[in-house]
């Protein structure tokens, strides 16, 4: 009820309200680009080719699928959507702490964050350009993601015009996502990447049920007490998620500065350092999955139809044990990776010594570094393996179920698209509270306030 209520509220501050719509209305913009297609494919061969290799998750078709918003299965010109525009964030970011210039950039207040964000967007137009001219290459010659493909016809009228065709396209519809994205950071709810990833993720969800209904009460290739143990097991992976995406290890923060409020004086005051156990997000996920799917492509392309190289390629493809295994060890790998790229133990004791600030029983500058890389480290092996456990769990389930979950419904009990659309709608909901708070409206929970993914 005290949700419900929270929504009731919200459309009653004009200011939300307006916000709301806009954020709406920029979202369907948003997927209306991604079901534009792009001329000179062939739809019906492109399709079939898709429900060819839709029965395993591990193929890039299942994976561009969910995270295009169904883009893939038409060849929208969308079909890039805001993901060239993250890569560039994520590029730039890791740049940021090995470069110098980068990093005094960063440190320069507004007028730095202006300029990154130029280098971004410029970057972000290259990546779009290299990854649509990759599309349309793929797209004249789709042997290249599987030898079986030979032959395959998937552009009548292959050439150097519908390559540049395609470029432009994707291209301009890319970066008008990206705008998109932009405005509704600035005029909408907030978070407009986030979002635009989370509705394109979400935008699968009526094929996954109907997958299910078609499964439990058409066909009736599994019991329906099976569904009913598949529910109570979708709710308790919810719980571990939003448990991982909202976990923090609070670190006492001591300050020795003398304030003064109302005339009154303030003596030595304790605060916390919030330490995200799963600092990293769903990087290390994003990083594992394409790394193992494009280098088992690339061995099958290589291989000969038939031996040893061609069925180390078709094991590291599909759900077996050596997928797993290695997709484990990125995934941990990338996870401590993350952490030691972006979690500066150094600066941080620094800024707290020069602000008059100690961990208690530890002395300032090295020993207090020493000992925030010594805790970060030990919380992020709990996120990894938290991490891991729910990227595991679609590959899981489709293994055990007999016949096997479809990979719309699979997707849905954990990975890349459950981390993203708790992180993101915890976020979200947390902004909406905050404006509900400053104006007196109860919020939507009965008790306290809701917590965004940084702790607070």
């Amino acid at each position: 009820m005290a949700m419900m209520k929270g929504f009731s509220n919200a459309f009653r501050i004009p200011e939300l309200r307006k916000k709301i719509f806009v954020t709406l209305g920029l979202v369907f913009v948003c997927r209306l680009v991604a079901q534009i297609p792009t001329p000179g494919v062939d739809w019906a061969t492109l399709n079939a080719i898709i429900e060819r290799f839709r029965s395993s998750e591990s193929t890039l078709f299942s994976w561009f699928e969910t995270f295009s918003g169904g883009a893939l299965g038409q060849c929208s010109i969308g079909f890039l959507s805001i993901w060239p525009y993250i890569s560039a964030q994520i590029v730039i970011q890791l740049l940021s702490s090995i470069i110098p210039s980068l990093e005094k950039l960063k440190k320069e207040g507004e007028n730095g964050r202006q300029q990154l964000a130029q280098i971004t967007r410029y970057l972000t137009i290259g990546l779009c350009v290299a990854q649509a001219w990759g599309i349309s290459t793929v797209l004249v010659n789709p042997q290249m993601i599987d030898p079986s493909l030979a032959g395959t016809v998937l552009v009548p009228n292959a050439g150097l015009g519908f390559k540049l065709m395609t470029v432009i396209g994707m291209t301009t519809a890319s970066l008008f996502v990206m705008w998109l994205a932009d405005q509704i950071t600035t005029f909408g709810i907030g978070n407009g990447a986030s979002l635009i990833i989370m509705i394109n993720i979400t935008s699968r969800l009526p094929d996954a049920l109907q997958a299910a209904y078609t499964r439990y009460f058409v066909a009736k290739t599994a019991p329906i007490s099976g569904l009913a143990v598949l529910i109570c097991f979708f709710m308790i992976v919810v719980m571990g998620t939003v448990m991982l995406v909202q976990g923090v290890r609070k670190v006492t923060i001591h300050s020795t500065r003398r304030s003064v409020a109302m005339g009154v004086g303030f003596g030595m005051q304790q605060t916390f350092m919030p330490l995200k156990v799963n600092y990293t997000g769903v990087m290390p996920i994003i990083f594992a999955q394409p790394i193992i799917q494009i280098a088992a492509a690339a061995v099958k392309y290589v291989a000969a139809p038939t031996g040893r190289l061609h069925d180390f390629a078709m094991m590291l493809s599909e759900t077996t044990w050596l997928h797993i295994a290695i997709y484990s060890v990125l995934i941990v790998f990338f996870t401590f990776f993350w952490v030691a790229t972006q979690f500066n133990a150094v600066e941080i004791s620094e800024n707290l010594k020069k602000d008059g600030s100690y961990v208690p029983g530890v002395r300032p500058g090295r020993a207090t570094a020493e000992y925030l890389d010594d805790v970060m480290t030990k919380i992020t092996l709990v996120g990894a393996m938290g991490l891991l456990a729910i990227a595991l769990i679609p590959m899981l389930i489709m293994s055990w179920t007999r016949p096997p979950l479809a990979w719309s419904i699979a997707s849905f009990f954990g990975g890349t698209s459950l981390l993203i659309i708790v992180g993101v709608a915890l976020d979200t909901l947390r902004i909406m509270e905050s404006h509900l708070l400053v104006r007196k409206y109860d919020g939507f929970l009965s008790h306290g306030s809701l917590r965004g993914r940084n702790g607070r």
